[in-house]
Formats: C-alpha cells, sequence, structure tokens
C-alpha cells in the first residue's frame, strides 16, 4: 500500500477537519464545565467537599464510560457504514438500526448498573478510603449523582451518531444548554439560591444530574425535527439479537478499554487520598485544571476515529496516516497555546478554582509538571482512537492494560512507597501517556489493521 502517492479527498482536508472537531471541541469544552464548576464551588465550600468531589466524580466517570465506550463502538461502526454508504449511494438506513440497537443496550445498562451502585458503591468507597469525612461526603454525592446515569448514556449515543455522519453542528448548541442548566443549578442547589436549601456536595450532584436529563432532551427534539430521514433514525427499531451482537463484537472492547482509560484516574486519587486532604484537594484542582486541554486533544481523537472508519469505508485504507498526520498537526497547533497560557500565569488559573492560598501556592508547581505531561498525551489520545477507527478495538484494550500496568508500578514506588511530593507524583501520567503512545505507533504503521472488516 503505497501512501506516498495517494491524494486525500476534500472531505478530508485541513478545513473540513477543523470543521468537524471544532462542533465537538467546543461540545467537550463545556460539559468539562460541569466538573470544573462543581470544583470552583465547592473550593469554596471546604477542603472536605472539594476531595470527595474528585474520588466520587471519577467513580462516577469509569460508571459513565460504560456508555461513552459503547457509544464510541457505535460511533466507529456508524462512520465505516456512512463511508460505504457514501461510495455506494445506498445504505444509510443501516445507521439508523445501529442506533436503535444501541439505545435498547444502554437502557438495560443504565439500570442495571444504577441498581448494582445503588447497594455496592458504599462499602467499596469505604474498602478504598482512609478518611471517614471525605468517605461520608463521596457517598452523597454518588447516591445524587447516579439517577443521570441514563440521561447521560443516551446522550452519548446521539453524539456517536452525529460525529459519525460527520454533521457535528448539533453538539454544540447541546452543550451550551448542558452547561448553561449546570451552572444555574450549581448556584441554587450548592448555596441555597433563590430560596433553595444549600445543599453542598449534594447540590452539585443533583445539578449535574438535572443538566443531563435536559440535555438528554434538548437531542431527542432536535433529531426529531432536524435528523436526515434517510439514516431512518425517526423509525423505532426493535432489539435483534443478532444485530445487537454484531455492535457489541465491536462496542464491548472499547466500553472496558474506556473503563480502564478513566481507571487511571481513580486508581491515582486513590494512591493520593491516603498522602492527606490537603494533598487531594490540590490533586482534584489540578485534575480540573487538566481538563481544559485534554479535552482538545479527545476532540481530535474523536474526528481522527470517525475520519479513519470512513476513509476505510470508502475503500481508501492507503488514507489513514495522511489522516492521522493531519489530525494530529492540528491538535498541537491548537493545544500548545492553551498549556502556554496555563504555565506562565498558573496563579491566575488556580485562584479560578478556589481561595484558599495555601492550596493555590501547593498547585502550582504540579501545574507545570501537569503541562509537561500533556504533551505526551497530545499524541497517544489522537493514535489510540485512530486505531479503535480501524475497527481493531481489542487491541486498543491490550495497549491499555499494558500501560495501566506500568502505571500502576510506578503510582506504587513514587506514592505508596516514597510519598513522594503531588507534583512528582504527577509524572505519572506522562509515563502513562509515552507507554501508549509507542504501541500505537508501532502498530498503526505496521499495517496489521489492513482488511479489518467491522
Amino acid at each position: 500500500m503505497d501512501t506516498s502517492r495517494f491524494k486525500l479527498p476534500e472531505s478530508y482536508s485541513f478545513k473540513s477537519i477543523w470543521r468537524i472537531t471544532l462542533p465537538i471541541l467546543v461540545a467537550l469544552v463545556m460539559e468539562e464545565l460541569l466538573g470544573m464548576t462543581d470544583t470552583a464551588f465547592l473550593g469554596r465550600v471546604g477542603e472536605i467537599e472539594l476531595g470527595a468531589s474528585a474520588i466520587a466524580g471519577v467513580y462516577f466517570t469509569i460508571l459513565y464510560m460504560l456508555g461513552f465506550g459503547f457509544s464510541i463502538g457505535v460511533q466507529i461502526i456508524i462512520g465505516r457504514r456512512n463511508g460505504e454508504a457514501s461510495e455506494s449511494g445506498t445504505g444509510f438506513d443501516a445507521i439508523g438500526r445501529v442506533f436503535w440497537q444501541g439505545v435498547w443496550f444502554l437502557t438495560g445498562l443504565s439500570l442495571l448498573t444504577m441498581l448494582l451502585s445503588y447497594f455496592l458503591s458504599p462499602p467499596l468507597l469505604r474498602s478504598l478510603m482512609r478518611s471517614q469525612n471525605i468517605f461520608e461526603a463521596s457517598v452523597v454525592y454518588v447516591n445524587w449523582r447516579i439517577p443521570g446515569l441514563f440521561f447521560a448514556f443516551m446522550t452519548t449515543l446521539f453524539r456517536a451518531f452525529y460525529v459519525g455522519i460527520c454533521e457535528t453542528k448539533s453538539l454544540t448548541w447541546n452543550s451550551i444548554v448542558l452547561v448553561a442548566s449546570n451552572v444555574f443549578l450549581d448556584w441554587v442547589l450548592i448555596f441555597g439560591n433563590l430560596g433553595a436549601p444549600a445543599m453542598g456536595i449534594q447540590g452539585a450532584a443533583l445539578a449535574s444530574t438535572i443538566a443531563e436529563g435536559i440535555s438528554f432532551l434538548f437531542f431527542v427534539v432536535w433529531a426529531f425535527f432536524t435528523a436526515d430521514r434517510k439514516y431512518g433514525l425517526q423509525k423505532v427499531v426493535k432489539p435483534v439479537w443478532e444485530e445487537l451482537k454484531h455492535v457489541l463484537s465491536t462496542a464491548s472492547w472499547v466500553m472496558l478499554e474506556y473503563v480502564l482509560n478513566i481507571s487511571v484516574w481513580l486508581l491515582f486519587f486513590l494512591f493520593i487520598e491516603h498522602l492527606g486532604e490537603e494533598q487531594l484537594a490540590i490533586a482534584n484542582i489540578v485534575r480540573s485544571i487538566s481538563e481544559v486541554p485534554f479535552v482538545f486533544s479527545a476532540a481530535f481523537a474523536s474526528t481522527a476515529a470517525t475520519l479513519v472508519s470512513n476513509i476505510i469505508g470508502e475503500g481508501h485504507p492507503e488514507g489513514v496516516i495522511p489522516v492521522i498526520r493531519r489530525v494530529l498537526v492540528l491538535c498541537v497547533a491548537t493545544m500548545l497555546p492553551v498549556l502556554a497560557v496555563f504555565a506562565l500565569f498558573p496563579h491566575q488559573i488556580i485562584s479560578l478554582f478556589t481561595d484558599i492560598p495555601a492550596l493555590i501556592q501547593g498547585s502550582v508547581p504540579t501545574l507545570w509538571v501537569m503541562c509537561a505531561a500533556m504533551l505526551l498525551t497530545l499524541p497517544w489520545n489522537v493514535y489510540l482512537q485512530s486505531v479503535a477507527g480501524t475497527g481493531d478495538t481489542r487491541v486498543c484494550l491490550r495497549f491499555d492494560v499494558v500501560a495501566l500496568s506500568i502505571y500502576a508500578v510506578y503510582c506504587t514506588i513514587f506514592i505508596s512507597i516514597l510519598h513522594s511530593d503531588i507534583a512528582l507524583c504527577w509524572t505519572a501520567d506522562g509515563v502513562y501517556s509515552l507507554c501508549i503512545w509507542i504501541q500505537c505507533v508501532v502498530y498503526i504503521h505496521r499495517k496489521k489493521w489492513l482488511n479489518k472488516a467491522i
């Protein structure tokens, strides 16, 4: 396969890639404001609430990643079907069938996850924490946050549809509705404004749950009135086991890979929690800040997965590596200025999340290390999702298992044994990113993904 003579179609130009990515980027940035808003508000309530929201928030995100990972698998399949239908001119209705199988699966998954969480979350969190105060606050947060799983799962499925067909405008509007709702509800419920009771961390969780319900309703209305009927989205399709099994053959590996991926954060915070409440609070502040540049990487990674799947579906596997390179160039060019601002103005950035002087001063070195580690996060995320876009999602899981194993050993040595400063502990993020990146680069350039059917 000679890629040197292949010319990418105009639909894969830098301009087109940016047009697809920008709404995804805006949506992800806005959605990250959910967690950042909680952190900013709770940072003015106390260290216990701030630390508890870190662990409970990551714990909830792991459960959320079950649905999100499945939706990424659906997105990859929709992208492939969209590429095949665009090439042949027929078969777009297959996209609607994939979407509805996802609806039935995620409905059952959300109900099962909520039920199990109600009984298992308290003893599980208790076994992982030393601080009784943080444990109690974490359980309160999780219990009020879990009911939002259904809405969150359905929202990820709509996002998978729109990204898969490369029409991402709706993501921007949805994210605006989501964040505006959450910020307003946080202000009302956390501090007790407009006559509401001051609910603290409980209010933060409830606000996010209600906001996700509003976001889901927005997508339902938007899709009903605007989605092209050729995709068959408006026609309800009954669950068919054979079709669902086919979707799961790709999506199940992405689910596990995403759960493992976010488990890195839970593992890290559990290690840090043993160092003390102040160290945990610093870690939560820097994690919240790190989500801003990370979403740049995640947005371009999502675009890479879709474009790789589409171009293979169009019958041009030789375009995969050129597409990845273009996405990576845009990702680096977009994200470097953000990291530069964080590195040059650390006190100003950190003060947005807390007004406690000791936390502001203690977070600065860790913020600098985070910025350096992000330089490795840029390529690994784009490459990993590009591998997923080829359809070989099982290998993504294998890469994550290898990287997570090395990460766990690194954290054990530097945090549990050496009790290193939080800034040094954060270098574990760079180690994890480097492990993923090396594996993905080798895999992509060896072209083992050729002729992978999904």
